[in-house]
This record gives C-alpha cells, structure tokens and sequence, in this order.
C-alpha cells in the first residue's frame, strides 16, 4: 500500500481553490481549482497496466495487479493522503477565446513523491463529471481510452515529451456518445486511464486569470509554477518570469519538431491543450501521418479549416506561446522583452528540426546551404504519389540504397513504402530517383560506410507506430472482450525501432478497408 506521507499535494496547498464545494457546474472564479470526487462505477477491472509508469511510481507488481488498483483507479476510492481536485482554466479553441473551460472530465487524485522521478501527478480521466464539465457528463469511452493509452506510452518510447499512462480500466457501465455529431447516439463501453506527468499545468490556466483581470492570483501562479517546476530559473521576480516564458518556448519548440519528426497529428491544439512543460498532453482526435500530405487533420471538427493539420503545427504552436505571452503581460508590461523571450521559440525549432532531419537521412551534421534544398526536395517527391512517411526513412537504410546500386534495385527497396506504386508513373519514378541520386551524393561526401550509416538510420526512424488502424483494431478487440491485442501493441511499441522477430504485420502500411473506416481516417472530439 502507499504511505500517505509520499502524497504531498502542493497545488492544493499553496494555491486558493473553490469554496463551494458541491459537484454542480457554475463558473469558479478568484481560484486555481475545485475539490471534487471520482463518482463510483460498478465493476472496475483493470484492462491494461504500463509496467514501466507502475515502476516509476514505486508500485509493485502486486498492488498493480490488485482489486484495489482497480477501484482506486477506475474512481471508486481513495488511498490514504490522495485529495482530489479539478483544475479551473480556459483557453483559445480554434483561434477563439472560448472563456472558463477546465478540467470537465480529468480528476487529479494527488501529487505522489517517487524515490527516482520526482513529483508525479495521478490524473483520472473519464472519472465523473466535475464544476467544469458544461453540458457533459464527463466520462469517456473505452475507444478514446485505448487510443490516449496506448498512445501515451508510445510517444514516450519514441523519445517524445509526453504525459504517461499508468492504467487503463473498464467500468462496467455504458456511456451515450454520438460520435461523429450525426444525430445518430449509441452507447458503448466506458473506461478510465490514469495519466500521469510531473504537472498538467496549461497555457490555459494562465489565459484565465488575466481574461479576468486577476492579476494578483496570476502572478501566484506563475510564481508557484516556477518555484515547483522550473526551480533552477530562480526567485521570484520579473527577469525569472522571462526567463520562465524562454524555457516554455523552447521546450515547446522541441516538442513541435519531435512531432514533426515522427508524423504525429495532435489534431486539437487549443490553448488549453498545450503544457507548460512542454509535453504531449490530451489525446484526442490526433492521428499519425501515413501518406505524406502536409494538409492532413484527422480532427472532422477541423476538416473544413484545417487549422490543425500536420504541416501548420509549428506556426499554430507559435501563436499560442503568443496568448500565454499576452496573458503574463500585466506581470512585466514590457512588451520587447517578451519578444526577446518568445524569439528562441523559431530558433530552437529550426535547429531541433534541422538536427533531427540530418538525423532520419543518416548524416552527420546538417549544411543548410547544402541540404536544405536537399529536404525540400524530398518532401516534393514524397507528395508524388502516395508514400508511407514512417517506411520511407525504413526503406531509405535499405542496403539495395547505395552508390553501386543500380536504378531498378534502389526502385525495389523504395517500393514498400508507396501504396499504389502501380500509380507511379515513369516521371514520378524519375524525380524519385533523381532525389535518391542527390541524397547518394550528399552522403558519400561525409566518408562514412554505408553500413554504419544504415545502423544509425534505424536507431531513430520508427519501424513501429500506433497507426490508426491498429488502434481501431486494438479497439474492436477490446470492446468484443478480449485485451490482448492491446497488450501485443503495448509490448511492441516499447521498442519501435527495432525490427521484432513475428510482428511484421504491425509495421504494415494502411491496408484499403482503413482508408475511410471510423477510426483509421479521421476522429471527432467526442469520447
């Protein structure tokens, strides 16, 4: 069992929270956040557990595989020293204020102290409704529980700054979900993940405070998010609070260019989604690119304006760091100096982008001058004709791929990586190529063998990913009664660059019938 001494619950403590005290929705005002409790399900049974966040926890194998386990985490009672709360906050929906949003279904149980991992806060989502919820009910469906699981623990394992996922539990109840806003609801399965991140403090929960012109509680909470999560920033003042917004930018920055590097879709980048640590936060509708097409949202909420698509998130991640700029505003009224600190937000991203794309190409350093267009380039050619990004780099360390290849053997390796490569035609096979010719040039020229090169292209470039399709599949599995394909995903996507002896039908392309399948194409909001 855990000690209630290893719950040190500091946001409650230092920071003032709602009086009212009834689950009702309203408006909360002149406070960072409300207490509200899980409400209690009838059958918790635990689905699914990330042994590697139990061990960052200080779990043991037992108490993960408990009854108990399963009742605290599907809400349905509290370990000795957990205080739960809801965070109050708002946010820029689609490039709108949208005023008071807050936590409407995620219920943060209480920050535990871990030997190894410092502070880890215990978040259930899909556990009730809470004062923030609006209209909702705030559950959540096993489907979008799959997917933010499964996909939490693979964008750790992909080297992406994420929030975690401890466990994945059923309910035993049906939840109404009208999945696509068509008129059309039916009930499914409901469940409950517990996330867990060291903060799940959002540009948001800033937006909120100066929104209302609460100046003397927004400065309390940029000081304490300081002081509890950037301590090596220093003490409280001015200057420290540049500094602050300088490091949310930067870790925002490499954030961006990991998602990019990998073809991570976030598919909902509100302001109230984005955290100031600089971390994946809220798997909802996103989606990994499989065709390479800039243009793509899996969001059906977005897929008229596209704000959200896949090539625009570095600009969209800018222009929220903006609002949270704007929201500390009345903390330093000097404009200049707050862009000073914003500016290392486009430098560190072109620098982690460049450093990532020589990278993925298996080069040493990154010439602008030399390979800048060599990128742009590819990125043309990848929009020829339908090409798997994740198998493309694959098939790019192919050993078929070198100078004393000829044309029709570096074709075959490049082959599993187009959908329809009878499409191809003879000019697209040309430009491709060509690109490969240029791409065999540039590399020759730093000296190292190919098969070096080879090895240290599949050390970063992804054979596994949680396609969409697998996640729907995973999902199909789960609601019929049977866990184990997410487990199979699970065990798999711990090591997604390393070729896995009896899994090669999870390093496959999109198959035809995921092509406009709910799910494996594109996903509302509703969970």
């Amino acid at each position: 069992m855990i000690e209630p001494s290893r719950f040190d619950n500091r946001f409650i403590r230092e920071l003032p929270g709602d009086p009212e005290t009834g689950n009702f929705r309203r408006q909360v005002t002149d406070a960072c956040y409300s207490r509200v409790m899980p409400t209690p399900v009838r059958a918790p049974r635990t689905l699914a557990v990330s042994a590697e966040v139990a061990q960052m926890l200080d779990f043991t194998p037992e108490f993960a595989g408990s009854e108990t386990f399963a009742r605290v985490f599907g809400g349905c009672e509290l370990l000795p020293g957990m205080e739960p709360f809801a965070m109050c906050y708002g946010g820029h929906q689609f490039g709108h204020w949208a005023g008071q949003l807050g936590d409407g279904r995620a219920i943060i149980l209480g920050e535990l102290m871990t030997r190894h991992h410092g502070r880890q806060l215990l978040q259930l989502k899909g556990a009730g409704p809470t004062p923030y919820s609006r209209t909702a009910d705030g559950l959540a469906v096993l489907r979008s529980s799959v997917r933010e699981f499964l996909c939490s623990e693979a964008m750790h394992h992909l080297g992406v700054p994420t929030t975690r996922a401890l466990s994945l539990v059923t309910t035993g109840e049906d939840v109404v979900r009208d999945m696509f806003y068509s008129g059309n609801p039916r009930p499914e399965p409901g469940a409950i993940v517990c996330r867990v991140a060291p903060s799940f403090t959002r540009f948001g929960n800033f937006e909120i405070l100066a929104a209302r012109g609460d100046v003397r509680l927004l400065g309390a909470l940029v000081d304490y998010t300081i002081a509890t999560d950037f301590p090596e920033l220093g003490p409280p003042g001015t200057e420290t609070r540049l500094a602050w917004l300088r490091e949310v930018a930067r870790r925002t920055a490499v954030l961006m260019a990991h998602w990019m590097r990998v073809g991570f879709v976030h598919g909902v980048m509100n302001t109230d989604n984005m955290s100031i640590l600089g971390l994946t936060i809220d798997y909802g509708p996103y989606g990994w690119l499989e065709d390479y097409n800039p243009d793509w949202t899996p969001n059906t909420t977005d897929g008229e304006r596209r704000r959200y698509r896949y090539g625009t998130q570095p600009q969209v991640g800018m222009w929220n760091l903006v609002q949270l700029a704007n929201a500390i505003y009345p903390l330093v009224e000097d404009v200049p100096s707050l862009e000073a600190a914003l500016s290392v937000y486009p430098e560190t991203y072109e620098q982690t982008w460049r450093h990532m794309l020589a990278a993925k190409l298996g080069l040493a350093t990154f010439d602008a001058a030399r390979d800048q267009p060599l990128c742009d380039a590819l990125f043309e050619v990848m929009q020829l004709t339908e090409t798997d990004m994740t198998l493309f780099f694959r098939c790019l360390a192919d050993p078929r791929v070198c100078s004393t290849s000829s044309a029709d053997a570096r074709w075959a390796a490049l082959l599993p990586a187009y959908y329809t490569p009878e499409r191809v035609t003879a000019d697209m096979r040309a430009r491709i190529l060509a690109w490969v010719d240029s791409y065999l040039s540039r590399v020759e020229q730093e000296g190292e063998p190919a098969a070096a090169r080879q090895t240290r292209m599949n050390q970063v470039n992804p054979l596994y990913v949680l396609r969409n399709y697998l996640a729907q599949l995973a999902i199909d599995k789960a609601e019929a009664g049977d866990p184990g394909f997410i487990l199979e995903l699970l065990g798999t996507l711990r090591s997604p660059c390393q070729e896995q002896p009896g899994r090669a039908h999870l390093a496959e392309k999109r198959p035809d019938w995921a092509r406009q399948r709910a799910g494996c194409s594109m996903l509302s909001c509703s969970s």
